[in-house]
C-alpha cells in the first residue's frame, strides 16, 4: 500500500476505534444513569438518548473500525492471518459487531418503552441491567483490542510461519 494511503487508513482506523471507545463509554454512563435514576424523567431520557447514540454513533464507528482494520491488515506487512494479535483483534471486532447488532433491537425496544410517559423505573429491570452488562463488556473488548494494537504481542500463526519460511 502506498505510504499516503496507508497513513490515511491508519488515521481513519485510529479515529473510528477511539471514537467507538468514547461512544461506548458515553453509552455506559447513560445505561448506569438509566438504571440508577430516581427521577423517571431522567431515566426515560437516558434510554431514549442511548438508542440515538447506539444507532447514530456506535454502529457506524464499529463498522468503520472493522473496515479500516481490514484494509490496514491486508495492505500492510502485518497481514490478516499472519499474527495472532491481528487475528484476535479481527475476531473480537466481528464478535462486538454481531453482539451490537443483536442488542440494537433490545435498545430500540427499551427506548420505545421509555418514550411512553407511563414507563416507570420498576419496568423491565432485567433488560435495563442487560444494557449495563453489555456496555461494560463492549468497553472491555475495546480496551483489549486497543491494548493488542499498542503492544503487538509476538506470535505467528501457522499461516504466518509458512509464509515466513517460504520467503
Amino acid at each position: 500500500m502506498m505510504p499516503r494511503l496507508r497513513k490515511f487508513t491508519l488515521i481513519a482506523h485510529i479515529v473510528s476505534s477511539v471514537g467507538s471507545l468514547g461512544a461506548v463509554s458515553g453509552f455506559l454512563a447513560l445505561a448506569v444513569a438509566g438504571l440508577s435514576a430516581e427521577d423517571d424523567r431522567v431515566m426515560r431520557s437516558a434510554y431514549v438518548a442511548m438508542e440515538l447514540v447506539a444507532r447514530s454513533v456506535i454502529v457506524p464507528l464499529v463498522f468503520a473500525s472493522l473496515a479500516t482494520g481490514l484494509v490496514q491488515s491486508l495492505g500492510t506487512t502485518w497481514g490478516l492471518f499472519r499474527h495472532y494479535w491481528v487475528l484476535a483483534k479481527l475476531l473480537l471486532t466481528i464478535f462486538t459487531a454481531l453482539v451490537l447488532m443483536l442488542q440494537m433491537s433490545v435498545i430500540a425496544h427499551i427506548a420505545a418503552l421509555a418514550a411512553d410517559p407511563a414507563f416507570s423505573s420498576t419496568d423491565i429491570p432485567g433488560l435495563r441491567c442487560s444494557l449495563v452488562v453489555h456496555a461494560t463488556g463492549g468497553l472491555v473488548v475495546l480496551l483489549v483490542t486497543t491494548t493488542l494494537s499498542v503492544y503487538k504481542p509476538r506470535g505467528l500463526t501457522r499461516y504466518g510461519w509458512r509464509r515466513l519460511h517460504r520467503q
